[in-house]
């Protein structure tokens, strides 16, 4: 099995702000991760992530909230984009 982009999304909003969702499904997992999915989800402008998850090689599953780092217990491709897209809203209506 080779890697595999399961799914792609970027849109700008009219603020400036950014969204982007990137999601492979790789033959295994990347280090200090017990799945086999690697992610980038970023909510931010040019420079500046406001929520981001992702699972970076040695670091594992992650999310970004400002300045803060925190742990993030992966479920399923489905559940990260939904938890992301329920961080990214609040922090639109803020």
């Amino acid at each position: 099995m080779k890697a595999r982009l399961l799914y792609e999304f970027k849109q700008r909003y009219d603020d400036g702000a950014t969204i982007e969702i990137v999601l492979w499904e790789l033959p295994q997992p990347v280090a200090s991760s017990a799945h086999r999915y690697k992610y980038r989800l970023f909510y931010g402008f040019p420079g500046r992530r406001i929520v981001g998850y992702d699972n970076e090689s040695g670091k594992g599953d992650h999310r970004h909230a400002g300045a803060s780092e925190l742990s993030y217990a992966f479920v399923s491709p489905e559940s990260l984009i939904e938890d992301f897209l329920a961080d990214v809203r609040q922090r639109r209506r803020k």
